[in-house]
């Protein structure tokens, strides 16, 4: 697929998914069918819309880049396509969904934004159905990565609250154009039900584990002096000699739960 006169622009984060066959996977790993409420994020070229179109019959996409969206508007009825022109990290997903049921929300992102905007979605989950998202495979697998592993950290602990994370598969520079310097990867996010563990103050938590984090080469009882002391780290069952790193999320949660509560937002 060429770039039909398109120049990819790199404070968009902009490489264009070409590849047929992943295409088709990712499609697959979506099952989209008629009546899904699928919004779309960074659409780009429209290689991945036209098949999701055809399996569901209508969607909507966030597109940030005016020129795309005046193509995708020539490409794609106004019946079978809702465009919203605007930035998906300032974007209110909430208002969209409305009361017409939950989105299932899929892109490949832009890799220059991924934190921030996977945060930004995070805190409209009761909105979303599920997230299938491509992404920068360093951080796919970040986001599933388990205590011990060298990838595990703050992003891990904080999506994995809040959603299912699994990785689904690996996708190689050459499916894009202009091909990224990075490997990358499909993922699926399906929010929790019920929250895995009970924590107190969400705002508390999060603030605990960047900070736990932000000092990783420190043990905790070095990394989160200012939250809690040696003695009521072992009163909440986690060794203060431990390492972030090897902490579970219920370890997180038991250490939140011994701080006092706090009103401040958690992101």
């Amino acid at each position: 697929m060429s770039l039909q006169g398109h120049r990819a622009r790199k404070r968009f984060g902009q490489n264009f998914l070409q590849d047929s066959h992943v295409i088709q996977r990712i499609v697959n790993a979506l099952k989209p069918k008629a009546g899904d409420r699928i919004v779309e994020i960074g659409p780009g070229l429209g290689a991945l819309t036209a098949p999701l179109i055809e399996a569901a019959g209508k969607i909507e996409v966030v597109e940030i880049d005016r020129d795309l969206v005046e193509r995708l508007q020539r490409q794609f009825s106004g019946e079978v396509l809702q465009i919203h022109c605007g930035d998906a990290l300032k974007f209110d997903f909430r208002a969209l969904a409305g009361e017409s049921g939950k989105l299932r929300l899929i892109g490949n992102l832009p890799y220059n934004i991924s934190t921030p905007l996977l945060f930004h979605l995070m805190a409209q989950l009761d909105c979303i159905a599920d997230i299938h998202c491509m992404l920068q495979k360093e951080v796919i697998e970040r986001m599933a990565a388990q205590p011990g592993e060298k990838n595990y950290g703050r992003l891990s602990i904080m999506l994995q609250y809040h959603c299912r994370v699994t990785k689904l598969f690996n996708v190689g520079p050459g499916a894009f154009n202009p091909p990224p310097k990075v490997e990358s990867a499909v993922a699926r996010l399906v929010p929790h039900k019920t929250p895995p563990v009970q924590i107190n103050d969400e705002a508390l938590f999060a603030r605990l584990v960047n900070q736990a984090f932000t000092q990783r080469r420190k043990t905790l009882r070095n990394a989160l002096k200012t939250y809690l002391s040696a003695e009521q780290m072992a009163a909440a069952g986690v060794n203060p000699s431990a390492r972030p790193e090897t902490l579970s999320l219920q370890d997180f949660a038991n250490l939140s739960n011994r701080c006092p509560p706090t009103q401040e937002t958690p992101y």
